[in-house]
């Protein structure tokens, strides 16, 4: 089982999609900087999750559709959608 997820910096415009079997501890070593592609965008929210029961391969297809162009815009819409107003 996979998960894909999306974070969204809370201080900056950056999303980062990624892939994991364990949700939760993927999401606190962001937090805690542990991630050298995020470590400069801390802290983040999580925007997105999908659970997936398949194989790697097409998780992976999956975490590409999301960052894609038209998965980006998508989740940029989730996010906005969702700020505190």
């Amino acid at each position: 089982m996979f998960y894909i997820y999306a974070i969204s910096s809370l201080e900056r415009n950056y999303i980062y999609v990624g892939m994991t079997q364990d949700l939760d501890s993927r999401i606190e070593r962001h937090n805690l900087g542990r991630e050298r592609t995020t470590k400069a965008y801390r802290p983040f929210k999580l925007i997105y999750f999908e659970k997936l029961d398949v194989e790697r391969v097409d998780a992976r297809k999956r975490e590409k559709y999301w960052k894609s162009g038209v998965g980006r815009e998508k989740l940029r819409q989730i996010r906005d959608n969702n700020l505190p107003k």
